[in-house]
């Protein structure tokens, strides 16, 4: 079952395809804290992340975002880039999880608050 889930879906980490092509063409380049891997060609044109479960872009750090789309040419483990005191740790996004932020006013929120400022129209 597993052969055939990887052979035939591409959100649950790789593909065969993608195993195969990266053996042959890869070269890796390193790890994130998640567990996420990254590789790059030969001549360094062309740079990719297998993701450790299920691939979402969020996943991804700032650092190896901005590797990934060649704003910068030395990866993170090369090259790591200076973070200010008040930089908080990349969190993937949240949304649509039990984790996601819901504001004071939300009807998700856990305790809604009452709204004062908006009187209801009643017909006569």
């Amino acid at each position: 079952m597993s052969f055939l889930l990887r052979a035939l879906t591409w959100w649950n980490s790789q593909t065969i395809n993608t195993q195969v092509w990266t053996w042959r063409n890869g070269t890796k380049v390193g790890e994130d804290a998640e567990g996420n891997v990254f590789y790059q060609n030969k001549d360094g044109k062309r740079r990719w992340v297998i993701f450790k479960g299920e691939s979402e872009a969020s996943r991804v750090s700032p650092e190896w975002h901005g590797w990934l789309h060649h704003t910068w040419a030395e990866p993170p483990t090369e090259a790591p880039l200076p973070h200010k005191p008040w930089e908080e740790p990349h969190v993937a996004n949240m949304t649509g999880t039990g984790g996601a932020y819901h504001p004071e006013g939300s009807l998700l929120h856990a305790d809604p608050v009452k709204r004062r400022d908006y009187d209801a129209w009643q017909p006569e």
